[in-house]
C-alpha cells in the first residue's frame, strides 16, 4: 500500500508542477556551452518562459511529457518513499534499545533513492527529451523528434483515459468511502442514521479518528475498478467518434 498511496500522491503533484518542469527543462537547456551574451535569449524568467511557451507552442506545450512524467514519479516516489516505509514498519530503523537509528533511516532512505532514481533514470531521460521540443523560433538545446503516439492513434485516448482515471480516484475516493459508510450505518427505528450526521460529519469524523489515509482506504481497489471503466469508456467513446465522422462523411 505504501508504494502505491506514495505514487499515487506523486501523480497528482505532478499534474501542476509538470509546467514548470517545462519550463526548468528549457531555461537548463537555454545557452548550453555557449558564452554569456552569445546566445538569444528566448525565455529571460520564469514567467516569460511560461508566456513564450504559451503563446508560440500552444498551452497543451506546458504538459508535454506529462505521460513520462507520471510514470517517472509514480516509479520513483513510489519505491522511494514505498521502500522506506516497508523499512520502518519491518523496525529495520530502530536500535537494539527500540530507539530510532539516525545512521540506520540515513542509510535506508539513501538506499531507497538509489534505487528510485536507477529506475527512473530512463523514463526522466524521454520525458526531457519531450519536454526540450519547441517550435523552431523558440527551441533550445537538442531537438529530438520523439512522437509518443502516431496522429489520430487509439493510443493518445488510452493514456488520457489512464491519466485521468488516476486524477478521478484521487479526488472521488473521500466521498467514495464517506458514502460507503453512510449507506452501511445502522438506523433506529425512524431510519435514522446512529453514527453520522451526514457527509460531512462522516468526512470530518473519518479524518478526525483515521486520519488522511482513512479517508482514501480501498484507494487501490477504486483505481483497479475505475481506472479501466474510464480507460474503456474514454476509448470506446472516442472510437465510435471516429468511425461515426468516417461513415458520415
Amino acid at each position: 500500500m505504501d508504494f502505491l498511496m506514495s505514487g499515487l500522491a506523486a501523480c497528482g503533484a505532478c499534474l501542476f508542477t509538470n509546467p514548470l518542469e517545462v519550463v526548468k527543462t528549457r531555461m537548463q537547456l537555454q545557452g548550453e556551452l555557449q558564452a554569456p551574451g552569445t546566445y538569444q535569449r528566448h525565455y529571460r524568467n520564469v514567467f516569460h518562459a511560461f508566456i513564450t511557451i504559451g503563446r508560440v507552442d500552444g498551452l497543451a506545450a506546458l504538459q508535454k511529457g506529462l505521460g513520462p512524467a507520471l510514470l517517472y514519479q509514480f516509479l520513483m516516489n513510489g519505491i522511494r518513499l514505498g521502500t522506506y516505509g516497508l523499512a520502518e514498519a519491518g523496525g529495520y530503523l530502530h536500535s537494539d534499545d527500540g530507539s530510532l537509528s539516525p545512521a540506520r533511516s540515513a542509510a535506508a532512505g539513501a538506499l531507497a533513492g538509489v534505487m528510485g532514481a536507477y529506475l527512473g533514470s530512463p523514463i526522466y531521460m524521454v520525458k526531457t527529451h519531450l519536454q526540450a521540443q519547441a517550435a523552431s523560433e523558440i527551441a533550445v538545446g537538442h531537438q529530438y523528434k520523439h512522437q509518443l503516439f502516431p496522429p489520430q492513434s487509439w493510443k493518445v485516448a488510452l493514456a488520457a483515459a489512464m491519466v485521468s482515471g488516476i486524477v478521478v480516484v484521487l479526488a472521488m475516493t473521500p466521498f467514495d468511502v464517506v458514502s460507503t459508510r453512510l449507506y452501511n450505518q445502522p438506523t433506529d427505528t425512524q431510519g435514522k442514521g446512529l453514527m453520522y450526521r451526514g457527509m460531512l460529519d462522516a468526512l470530518l469524523q473519518t479524518a478526525r479518528t483515521e486520519g488522511i489515509f482513512g479517508m482514501y482506504k480501498g484507494i487501490g481497489a477504486s483505481y483497479f475498478r475505475l481506472g479501466p471503466h474510464t480507460i474503456l469508456s474514454l476509448f470506446f467513446w472516442d472510437q465510435l467518434r471516429t468511425l461515426y465522422h468516417t461513415y458520415t462523411k
